[in-house]
């Protein structure tokens, strides 16, 4: 497979026009591990005051082998701080289950349309097992044609998924996956990738006293690449979006 190192990030990604055309994702390096709401292509991370407090109660979970542990988050100007870390071999998972449900009028019918985001941070390419209600693991499948991950809706292979794989420096490359929402990446630079996948059902339903008409969830993964090319420099950083 064949990589154009920046020719048409242009017109690959462009600067999201609302709150809900962004994605949240998961970092983590010595210091700790946060969440962040933004692009990750575009070096973009929404700030308090601002989108980022669209957010109600983020929450997440450690899991390794043994227990998936709840931790908590700490919000700070530019994401939220988790309370812990994943070891080797453990994974970490974030979303926000309360989420403003949005509305908007088609014709003279109100739509209500519930979004979930959410991320999960793996550091191997270990088999992990889906938790989310949109979810993207590895497999553990790996080998000289690239490593294999599977997306999930709700604990169900989703087939022909489509994802989009970013670099921090703006790269970009659209993937589907198979019959089993299975496919395999080629990573060919050092450090951090972002994997984003999005789902749109399209049948009603509740949440606790809330009614939405439709339901949009987009889930990301954090996989890092320990060996390759050099990465290139990260994009420039984004100015965030200020609030209407």
């Amino acid at each position: 497979m064949s990589f154009p190192r920046l020719g048409l990030i242009a017109l690959l990604f462009t600067a999201a026009t609302t709150a809900q055309a962004h994605h949240v994702w998961l970092e983590q390096d010595a210091t700790g591990a946060t969440l962040y709401f933004g692009e990750f292509g575009e070096n973009l991370r929404e700030t308090t005051p601002g989108y980022l407090d669209k957010f109600v109660a983020p929450t997440a979970q450690r899991i390794s082998a043994a227990a998936a542990q709840p931790l908590t988050l700490s919000k700070t100007p530019k994401g939220f701080v988790l309370s812990g870390t994943a070891a080797k071999g453990e994974s970490l998972v974030a979303e926000d289950p309360r989420y403003p449900v949005s509305e908007r009028k088609d014709g003279d019918k109100l739509v209500r349309s519930l979004y979930v985001p959410a991320a999960r941070l793996v550091n191997t390419f270990d088999k992990q097992v889906p938790r989310l209600t949109l979810d993207l693991v590895p497999t553990g499948n790996n080998g000289p044609d690239g490593v294999e991950v599977q997306v999930f809706y709700k604990g169900q292979p989703l087939p022909k998924a489509r994802v989009e794989v970013v670099t921090p420096f703006g790269w970009g490359k659209e993937l589907r996956g198979d019959d089993q929402g299975r496919l395999k990446l080629n990573l060919p630079w050092k450090g951090s990738y972002v994997l984003e996948v999005k789902h749109a059902d399209t049948s009603a339903g509740e949440r606790g006293s809330e009614k939405y008409d439709r339901a949009s969830y987009v889930t990301s993964l954090t996989v890092t690449q320990p060996d390759g090319l050099a990465a290139l420099p990260a994009a420039p950083t984004a100015a965030p979006n200020k609030m209407n």
